[in-house]
């Protein structure tokens, strides 16, 4: 038990100062603070000077909500409990396989680091997309899981900060279900993975900006804004119990499996979920509303 004390005290203060780093410019190109604001200017800009929706205002519906979301999701919610819970739950699952004299490197298929880098990276790109993809699916079968992802989709007007709008939760089914097919392949440190991140972070901005693009025949490969608003649609078609439109960064995976749909441009259609008009207006209250749902 006190080497998982050590090990939590030892997470948050490893984090506290790494956020202190990234602030403060101690870390540079791999800076994900600023390079989250650099990306957020960068689209919500386009999002001005090309807006697909003319009389949606610059600031929308629930933008200062949406914008505390970011930052509360992408640094804070680090620091209060993910890096910690990460760390415990990785040396737990770590000493349950030493029980049997296992580790996570029997299970490794082969090490993405002894590849070229651009291939190693390709590889972790390419696994992860596809099994936050099949999370994303999860969080729309299961009522449960269902409950958390409401925040998410409680959005009414698309713009670039609903694009990390979700409970604190999500992360956490993101991150347990991936932990063990990045283990398998191996994984690269913060630094090496931070062009992925950011292309990523990119790409979820736009999915979710008032932007009217879908990038031409490279539709069918990337996620996109005209793609990406029918998975936000309110009314669902007929022949789809759970949603459409699952893919985060890639829209491949959707092609394939056949939970593609793009009937007409989506620019006006309703957005959120059935009742939504009663959900939580506030974080605070967002954030328990999984926890108080019947």
């Amino acid at each position: 038990m006190e080497k998982y004390i050590d090990l939590i005290k030892n997470s948050y203060s490893g984090y506290w100062n790494y956020l202190k780093a990234e602030v403060f410019f101690q870390n540079h190109w791999d800076n994900y603070f600023y390079g989250l604001i650099a990306i957020s200017l960068l689209v919500w800009l386009l999002e001005i000077i090309f807006p697909w929706r003319k009389n949606q205002s610059i600031f929308r519906k629930d933008f200062w909500l949406d914008v505390f979301y970011m930052f509360f999701n992408f640094f804070l919610l680090n620091l209060i409990i993910l890096i910690a819970l990460s760390n415990a739950a990785s040396q737990f699952f770590n000493d349950l396989l030493g029980v049997v004299n296992l580790s996570l490197t029997d299970f490794q298929l082969f090490n993405i680091n002894q590849l070229p880098k651009v291939f190693g990276l390709l590889i972790f790109f390419f696994v992860s997309d596809f099994v936050q993809w099949n999370t994303h699916r999860l969080l729309h079968r299961i009522p449960f899981l269902w409950n958390f992802h409401k925040v998410h989709h409680s959005v009414k007007e698309m713009g670039f900060a609903a694009h990390l709008r979700y409970h604190w939760m999500e992360p956490v089914v993101y991150k347990s279900l991936l932990y063990i097919p990045i283990a398998i392949i191996g994984h690269y440190n913060a630094a090496d993975v931070a062009i992925v991140y950011f292309f990523t972070i990119a790409i979820g901005h736009i999915n979710h900006a008032n932007l009217g693009w879908d990038y031409g025949p490279l539709k069918y490969i990337f996620n996109n804004p005209k793609m990406h608003i029918w998975h936000h649609a309110k009314q669902l078609p007929k022949h789809v119990r759970f949603g459409v439109n699952y893919g985060l960064t890639l829209s491949l995976w959707d092609y394939i499996f056949k939970t593609d749909y793009i009937p007409h441009n989506g620019r006006d259609i309703e957005l959120g979920f059935e009742n939504d008009e009663s959900f939580p207006k506030h974080f605070i209250n967002q954030e328990l509303y999984p926890f108080n749902k019947k």
